[in-house]
């Protein structure tokens, strides 16, 4: 084990500066916080500052309870113990918090878009992403991503009001792309940020290009990556899907304790009273290191990819067509009014229209992005109960589980 420390000299002036509170602050100030509405409900008060408003709207968020059952990254395995995406941004938001409180950064602002960042996600995890995207573009032309996405159901399904910098930081979170240093980019007003979200969707490229515009923002990235980084491997070795012998013991280490902690130190020996959050050489090579792994023989790893796009795929297809035509011949018993335009319009909150007016094609893909597994397997098998398409999970007592469990 290999369970690496700040640097003495680092920690002796942390706890100096503390003592007389002589740090630089990088931080983002509640004051400069941008709201697209001015409401009486987005009072700061002593005990209740600016960002703890997005917190708490996040998490009453209608969708924040779909979080339990959607895939981190095992689809249609029964276990208990392994990371399911409710978890994944508990575990996110706990990593970001540490490093920002390390380097005096608005802490509130880290846990908002923590708690908010994967709202958007589609059943099935990033395959599910994939699906979604290319149904999407082939019918509308148009590309989805869970993080743009997320946005839309914070700021657009759900007209919650938060602020520009909290969606800001969940439109830039994409955890797929690491950089070396993370310096914040400059955003100015909704109108700018509106145009870069316009912009995602008809350049499926543009959302890799994107950087937060806070400190805040760079680092719930960038824990993003750590959260799952040794959490999917301690996963995948949970349920024997992964021989733990294939994977490099790098500077950064093998396992999730020692990758969290080595990388938090890192990152906070690296960029502690610095306008930017950075990682030396040695540690960035590492992670990548460890992505590439993680992508050969959990992500990319034939037999459960293989299972999703032999039946989850055509599944998706089917369901997005036939709420395609129910929803443009306007059947009002169909699941995609009872149990999504009603039920959007039934939260009431205050929005200039009805929801469901938009391009018929962005309900659909609102309606499945908002479905968990569960449900997306329940509606395929209750709108094609005949379909030859069937999904089988993997259960505790399984003897040949396609994972071996």
């Amino acid at each position: 084990m290999n369970y690496e420390a700040l640097s003495s000299s680092l920690t002796a002036r942390m706890e100096l500066e503390r003592q007389s509170g002589g740090y630089i602050r990088y931080g983002f100030a509640d004051g400069n916080a941008q709201r697209r509405h001015t409401e009486k409900d987005d009072r700061v008060t002593i005990w209740r500052p600016v960002f703890a408003h997005d917190i708490d709207r996040i998490i009453h968020c209608p969708y924040y309870n779909r979080y339990s059952d959607k895939t981190q990254v095992f689809s249609l395995v029964r276990n208990d113990d392994i990371t399911r995406r409710s978890l994944h941004v508990q575990l996110v938001s706990r990593i970001a918090r540490t490093i920002g409180n390390a380097l005096n950064l608005n802490l509130d602002l880290i846990e908002a878009i923590a708690l908010g960042h994967d709202m958007g996600h589609a059943p099935f995890a990033h395959t599910g992403e994939v699906y979604l995207d290319e149904l999407y573009h082939q019918y509308a032309g148009r590309h989805f991503s869970h993080n743009i996405h997320s946005v839309r159901v914070l700021d657009g399904i759900f007209p919650l009001n938060l602020s520009l910098q909290v969606l800001d930081g969940i439109a830039c979170h994409n955890g797929e792309i690491e950089l070396e240093a993370y310096t914040p980019a400059r955003l100015s007003s909704f109108g700018e940020f509106d145009a870069m979200i316009e912009g995602c969707y008809v350049d499926k490229n543009q959302v890799r290009r994107m950087v937060p515009s806070t400190l805040e923002g760079a680092v719930m990235r960038i824990s993003d990556i750590i959260a799952y980084l040794g959490r999917d491997r301690q996963d995948a070795l949970r349920i024997n899907a992964v021989n733990p012998n294939e994977f490099d013991n790098t500077s950064m280490g093998s396992i999730n304790s020692e990758i969290i902690n080595n990388l938090v130190v890192n990152i906070i020996e690296n960029s502690y009273g610095k306008p930017y959050i950075r990682m030396d050489k040695e540690h960035f090579e590492a992670l990548q290191t460890a992505k590439r792994e993680n992508y050969a023989y959990i992500y990319e790893s034939a037999a459960p990819r293989a299972k999703l796009d032999t039946a989850v795929k055509p599944m998706m297809a089917e369901i997005y067509g036939q709420m395609l035509e129910d929803l443009t011949q306007g059947k009002k018993d169909s699941p995609i009014f009872r149990h999504h335009i009603d039920y959007i319009n039934a939260t009431r909150y205050p929005r200039e229209a009805p929801y469901g007016v938009e391009e018929p094609n962005q309900i659909v893909v609102d309606y499945i992005a908002s479905m968990t597994d569960d449900y997306f397997i329940d509606l395929h098998r209750y709108l094609f109960p005949n379909s030859p398409y069937k999904v089988d999970y993997s259960g505790y007592f399984d003897k040949e589980a396609p994972y071996g469990i």
